[in-house]
């Protein structure tokens, strides 16, 4: 029989949902409660979901039952909820990015670690089928030295679709900080930590109008770059470019390559968790879709958390861990800075490449 884990999620908007499911597909997950600011959507998803408990966040913290709290809360209260949490006593695993500036990243880590509590967060599309398949073939071989990667992510905004969408338009919004985790993630467990980064940025448009329901027609002020290159060079030697923007209309470039010495592999969208994986090594004429060697294809948010929980039993370290999620955060940072200075940034943080997951597992376990 194994341990369960209790957990409490604080924030109940959109994307609250699969997590809430994550309590019913992995086996050591109890959701025992949830919290939101407006108490209607704490109770409405309590309802939903079958959660024993919604209730105000101070409530939430204060419950002794309660080991990890899963911050679901916007970017900018990503920091003041995660601290509160530690504080409580309690681990912490929060959306991305883990907080907005790397002062309050740092705090996190320093107070997770003066506490021995652990700290973590998304993106967890790192642990789906498609690139852990990656991962595989690369620690197998397949394409012999990763010597490159390019990595993209090119829209024309949100603010024609989501129904509230100035914060991606705020500081710790823009495309890099948007999107910039999931391709960035990949990377890191892909071809390990980042020593130092260049990068250009501008802003297209300054003024955005909203053509989405129900704020059609406001008008939201630009406060971020909204187009982002950077190049970072590997703590392995290898070299990666990477290109976010909500000012491309239309492309048809890949999501992230990997170059190789014997050969090149094609990522699948980092925030998926399924394929296609191709690869085409050096002596083949046609790329090859290669079969997804791991499970969890579909929508597993929810895994990071899954993980962390099997941690705590185990005392192994969790792989969504907060030394990846602040690295990620300073590789962001540094692209900007090294945009507004005109420079290299030099990365302050490391971090280890997660283990990947165990072949064959069950669905619903990560652990053997």
């Amino acid at each position: 029989m194994v341990d369960k884990v209790k957990i409490g999620i604080v924030g109940c908007g959109n994307i609250s949902g699969i997590y809430f499911k994550a309590g019913k597909t992995f086996e050591n997950l109890e959701i025992v409660a949830c919290a939101d600011l407006i108490m209607d959507r704490a109770r409405a998803k309590a309802e939903e979901f079958g959660i024993p408990k919604a209730c105000s966040v101070e409530e939430l913290l204060a419950d002794p039952e309660i080991q990890i709290v899963v911050n679901l809360t916007i970017p900018k209260a990503h920091a003041e909820v995660t601290m509160a949490a530690l504080n409580a006593g309690k681990n912490a695993y929060a959306e991305k990015p883990m907080a907005i500036s790397l002062e309050d990243g740092q705090k996190i880590l320093e107070l997770a670690k003066a506490k021995g509590l652990r700290v973590g967060g998304a993106p967890d599309t790192f642990l789906g089928g498609g690139i852990q398949t990656c991962r595989k073939l690369i620690d197998d071989g397949w394409i012999g030295e990763p010597i490159g990667a390019t990595a993209f992510m090119l829209c024309h905004g949100h603010e024609s679709w989501h129904p509230d969408p100035e914060f991606y338009y705020e500081v710790g919004g823009g495309p890099m900080f948007d999107m910039g985790p999931y391709y960035l993630t990949a990377l890191v467990t892909l071809m390990g930590p980042v020593k130092r980064v260049t990068g250009s940025t501008r802003i297209t448009f300054p003024e955005r109008t909203i053509t989405s329901a129900p704020k059609y027609g406001k008008k939201i002020q630009v406060e971020v770059p909204t187009h982002v290159a950077g190049i970072m060079e590997f703590e392995s030697g290898a070299i990666g470019t990477i290109l976010t923007s909500f000012d491309v209309w239309h492309s048809q470039l890949p999501r992230i390559e990997i170059y190789g010495s014997e050969g090149t592999l094609m990522v699948p969208d980092p925030n998926t968790f399924g394929g296609p994986v191709y690869i085409r090594r050096k002596d083949q004429a046609e790329w090859k879709e290669i079969p997804l060697t791991h499970g969890y294809a579909e929508n597993s948010r929810g895994i990071g958390v899954s993980d962390m929980a099997y941690a705590l039993v185990s005392g192994r370290p969790h792989r969504a861990s907060g030394e990846l999620t602040y690295h990620v955060l300073e590789i962001m940072h540094g692209f900007h800075i090294a945009a507004e200075e005109g420079r290299h940034y030099e990365l302050k943080s490391t971090c280890e490449r997660p283990a990947p997951l165990p072949l064959g597992l069950m669905h619903g376990t990560l652990d053997r």
